[in-house]
């Protein structure tokens, strides 16, 4: 298994505290995660994307009727950028 991305574990430990749903032991336990082990939360993105992640993001505003039209020719210009097949 990969090493966990710090940005995804600092997530589902604000996720956490911000969750009605938790326990109060559990929120104190992910306050303390991130006061002791991140920075409080304060982590700095890598800043690299999956870029099959990124098309498939794209691809998916073209497709949706709720994006304007703007927004779709962007997306599909930003997918000839990448080299990617831009549906129809």
């Amino acid at each position: 298994m990969s090493n966990p991305n710090p940005g995804n574990i600092v997530g589902g430990h604000k996720a956490n505290l911000n969750n009605p749903g938790t326990s109060e032991e559990s929120k104190q336990h992910s306050k303390e995660v991130l006061d002791n082990e991140y920075n409080g939360g304060n982590v700095e993105s890598t800043g690299e994307k999956n870029p099959q992640n990124v098309a498939g993001g794209l691809k998916a505003t073209v497709n949706n009727p709720k994006v304007s039209q703007e927004a779709k020719d962007s997306a599909a210009e930003r997918l000839q950028d990448m080299g990617q097949e831009v549906p129809k």
